[in-house]
């Protein structure tokens, strides 16, 4: 069968200084740290959190110890329950927090993103949880869109073997037969969110229906994407990753309807005026 596309053999490492190589992974969290940070930072979202440029700055410094704690705990848990891996690590225990090669666990960052929004949350007690994770989760689609194209340049989390073979399925350089490309599917399906959150916040909901609609969705949108990526846990007919997405789904379900009926709406914080 023709296939449409060809596996395009990027080099992980976007650009070399010297010793120093800068892999497109690192990139794409600086990407979306920054418009998510650009996001937050804009005066309208300023105003409604009360938080200056600089507060936004040390909420991001949170969100990113989180992130890369959380997701590397998770993955390297991941990795022992799954691969039998702990021989590996005990023998080269650098490998456990050696981000720089990938392999991070999104469940584990979001986690950790959770846990970080609270103790930042413990400095900034006239703030909301609600008002603060409906501007942090508005660019969070493009950010992990991005995460999901290096995954696909890395040439990991690819899909399941296409039985048959379908024309839009690529032949990965480490993985037998053609795969479906499930890191570009997944994407895509984040991208997909970006306007229902923009379509969303433009009616100006009460706080928290935002942040609470991304929760619901990413739960709906990573079920969807397991259909198509290999899996190395499997309890019947469920992926390890959709063990854990479907949950987000009623949880988040549960919380948006109590976002929804409170009513409640800040639109300029009581302590806006301090933000510069």
């Amino acid at each position: 069968m023709q296939h449409w596309f060809t596996y395009p053999n990027i080099d992980p490492v976007a650009f070399r200084l010297g010793p120093l190589a800068l892999h497109w992974y690192g990139i794409s969290y600086l990407v979306g740290f920054l418009v998510v940070g650009l996001w937050m930072a804009r005066p309208a979202g300023r105003l409604r959190s009360g938080l200056s440029v600089d507060d936004v700055q040390d909420f991001l410094v949170h969100a990113l110890v989180g992130v890369l704690v959380g997701g590397r705990i998770f993955f390297v848990i991941a990795d022992i329950v799954t691969r039998r891996q702990l021989a590996y690590y005990l023998e080269n225990p650098i490998h456990v927090i050696a981000v720089w090669n990938g392999g991070m666990g999104f469940f584990g960052g979001l986690v950790g993103v959770l846990l970080a929004t609270a103790l930042y949350l413990r400095k900034h007690p006239h703030l909301t949880f609600a008002v603060l994770t409906d501007e942090l989760v508005m660019m969070l689609p493009v950010g992990i869109a991005l995460t999901r194209m290096v995954n696909f340049i890395n040439d990991e989390l690819v899909g399941d073997v296409c039985n048959p073979d379908h024309p839009w399925c690529i032949a990965f350089p480490n993985y037998d037969g053609y795969r479906y490309p499930s890191q570009i599917f997944e994407g895509l399906l984040d991208l997909a969110v970006l306007p229902v959150l923009l379509l969303l916040a433009r009616r100006r909901p009460p706080d928290g229906v935002v942040g609470w609609t991304w929760f619901t969705l990413y739960g709906v949108t990573r079920s969807i994407a397991e259909l198509w990526r290999q899996t190395d846990l499997a309890v019947g007919p469920l992926t390890g990753g959709q063990l854990l997405a479907l949950p987000m789904i009623a949880i988040g379900l549960f919380f948006l309807v109590r976002a929804a009926r409170s009513g409640v709406r800040t639109e300029r914080a009581a302590f806006a005026d301090t933000a510069a």
